[in-house]
């Protein structure tokens, strides 16, 4: 049963925030800005409390020795891939952690993250993503871990690399895909226009769907962009690169808190929580 798991990685409220870190696990130098040091950087985003923080396996650690209020719920990184630079490699991969569900396990992670990857002109790509998918989810099953897919849609590398494509028909094909496919939990590219993404989740056809942030953007506009997608019924959140590289992460982290899980929240009480001049309500 993944219902257990599910109901930690959601709050009361029944939506998320999850801080994604994983980033050192690409081998992409552009991607570690602000988790050079990674025990500071777990530390100094528990402190905010966040629903949940997304991990790869060697990293787990360093959630060692938080307790109680202060640590967050796991989301398990599964595989590696090397497509995230302004070049495509030769040789595009996706590849799985050996024995990563009985990693999750020991961790008491929440849930595990695998991608399902359309790039332009890699059908090879997309095929390893299904693979590994297939895989995990036998090995999520047995072990009563809920699985959550992350289809990304995205733009030639040439763009800068890892950049979200934005089409709305195909977000919504690859997020179909993944609920086909068995995913407890989806995390979905963000569309251009954020008042259709509520199209997004009807397709997703009852699988939570959170959204994730993509490359940094101006804090407006990310603050309004995330209260959009709530309203347009997304579960929750999965953003890393937004926070870890803000200034002042803590903060963004409480006013995503307050978008995430209050969606009628005025905007300008994100917008004082992240300037500092008002004090956050805890979730």
């Amino acid at each position: 049963m993944v219902t257990p798991r599910l109901d930690r990685m959601f709050n009361a409220s029944g939506r998320c925030l999850d801080v994604a870190i994983d980033h050192g696990m690409v081998d992409e130098p552009s991607f570690l800005g602000g988790i050079e040091n990674m025990r500071t950087t777990v530390h100094t985003l528990a402190e905010a409390e966040p629903d949940v923080i997304q991990l790869t396996p060697g990293m787990v650690r360093h959630l060692d020795g938080l307790r109680g209020r202060r640590r967050p719920a796991l989301a398990l990184r599964t595989d590696v891939s090397n497509v995230y630079g302004s070049t495509l490699p030769r040789h595009p991969f996706s590849t799985l952690v050996d024995e990563v569900v009985d990693i999750a396990v020991a961790a008491d992670a929440v849930c595990v993250v695998v991608n399902l990857m359309q790039l332009p002109d890699q059908p090879e790509l997309h095929h390893q993503c299904i693979r590994n998918i297939s895989r995990l989810k036998r090995a999520t099953e047995r072990a009563g871990m809920p699985l959550m897919i992350e289809p990304l849609v995205m733009a030639p590398n040439s763009r800068g690399g890892y950049q979200v494509d934005g089409d709305l028909v195909k977000i919504m094909a690859l997020v179909r895909q993944a609920a086909e496919l068995g995913a407890d939990v989806i995390k979905a590219d963000p569309c251009t226009d954020p008042e259709e993404f509520h199209r997004v989740v009807e397709v997703a056809t009852s699988v939570p769907v959170l959204v994730r942030g993509g490359g940094r953007a101006p804090d407006d506009e990310l603050l309004e962009r995330t209260a959009q997608i709530m309203r347009q019924g997304a579960a929750g959140i999965v953003y890393g690169r937004n926070i870890i590289h803000h200034p002042h992460p803590r903060r963004m982290v409480r006013a995503l808190m307050t978008l995430v899980h209050e969606p009628e929240t005025p905007l300008q009480t994100a917008r004082d929580i992240l300037s500092g001049t008002e004090p956050d309500s805890r979730h």
